[in-house]
């Protein structure tokens, strides 16, 4: 039978020095740069930073009540005669210290590798997809071995190798709704005893992972741009390049930049975006939202968002001027360089019956 270690990500008022207190934030690592609103901030309830410039991302978390849906999923799998583990982690030591059981016998090269025959299984209870992205962040700084020291038997398309499968326990029903959630796109279970069966009777559904030069990931995609008060989106500018394919050079504005994974950021507002973002396909799909003038035959001008397209396996985005906020996988931040994502593709998995 298998062990199972059930994960909560605390909240920074759980304990000092925890997360949000600077050094470490469920995940996530301070840098110079500060939060601002993104382009639909509000969606985000417990969105967090993540530093335009520096490695890592401080990914704030907001599990500090007692989670019914946690004791329930505890329940289940003990009653189908699973060891069952409850950690709250309140700092990516913590969140390390879980990961650990997922390693893999010694390796004659000494790189710490996941075992792929292990009796250990993850639950992640996830107040926000932040919470996922923050211990998928801790596995991948785990896993990956340096470049110097890339291994014979690593895919040639990868960085870092096959990830364990985690479980996701939703700990927000209402994220299933109006607010669709990762766990609601994919079709993840959200009862928790629906959860256990697929952590002991369910097989692994291999996704695509994003990672990204600022030392993050992302799961779902980002949303790059802006609104003023009063909600009208913001101008900005940026060279913006998927593989070989210029989507603008920079020198026109833009209203909103998405880079999808899946579909969590495909349309803003009532304007469809990405096409058709697909989290197993191996590509990174990303569009940008142009205001062009035009003249009618009279003469008089109106503006049309043209929004351009393009698949690849990269993307990158240079700011010509100023900072740019964006919503990663719910957190807040703002880019002030050069910010290049690739895919990884199926790099992480999910248990799924």
């Amino acid at each position: 039978m298998y062990d199972v270690v059930l994960l909560t990500l605390s909240s920074e008022r759980d304990a000092p020095g925890g997360c949000g207190s600077g050094g470490a934030c469920c995940g996530g690592a301070t840098g110079t740069d500060t939060a601002v609103k993104g382009a639909d901030a509000g969606t985000a309830t417990d969105a967090g930073t993540d530093p335009g410039g520096t490695p890592g991302d401080a990914d704030r978390c907001a599990t500090d009540r007692p989670r019914v849906p946690v004791l329930a999923c505890a329940d289940a799998l003990t009653a189908r005669g699973a060891r069952v583990q409850t950690v709250t982690a309140r700092s990516d030591a913590e969140i390390d210290a879980v990961l650990a059981q997922l390693d893999g016998p010694a390796r004659p090269d000494g790189l710490t590798w996941p075992d792929s025959d292990g009796k250990t299984r993850l639950v992640v209870a996830t107040a926000s997809d932040a919470q996922l992205r923050a211990v998928l962040r801790r596995l991948v700084r785990r896993y990956a071995p340096p470049p110097s020291r890339r291994p014979a038997d690593l895919r040639g398309d990868r960085t870092l190798p096959d990830l364990p499968p985690v479980a996701v326990l939703p700990l927000d029903p209402a994220r299933g709704g109006t607010h669709r959630d990762l766990a609601a796109q994919l079709g993840l279970p959200r009862d928790p005893a629906a959860v256990a069966a697929a952590v002991l009777d369910g097989t692994p559904r291999r996704l695509d992972l994003l990672r990204n030069d600022g030392g993050s990931v992302t799961l779902d995609g980002a949303l790059l741009g802006a609104a003023d008060d009063a909600g009208r989106p913001l101008h900005w500018r940026a060279r913006v390049e998927v593989d070989d394919a210029i989507l603008t050079d920079g020198d026109e504005p833009l209203l909103a930049c998405a880079i999808g994974n899946a579909g969590g950021y495909a349309s803003l507002d009532d304007v469809t975006l990405l096409a058709a973002p697909d989290p197993a396909d191996g590509q990174v799909e990303v569009a940008v939202a142009v205001p062009v003038v035009v003249r009618s035959a009279f003469g008089r001008k109106r503006v049309r968002l043209e929004v351009r397209r393009a698949r690849g396996r990269a993307v990158s985005v240079l700011p010509r001027e100023g900072k740019v906020p964006y919503l990663d996988d719910g957190v807040e931040g703002e880019l002030t360089r050069k910010r290049s994502w690739w895919i990884e593709p199926g790099a992480w998995a999910v248990w799924v019956v």
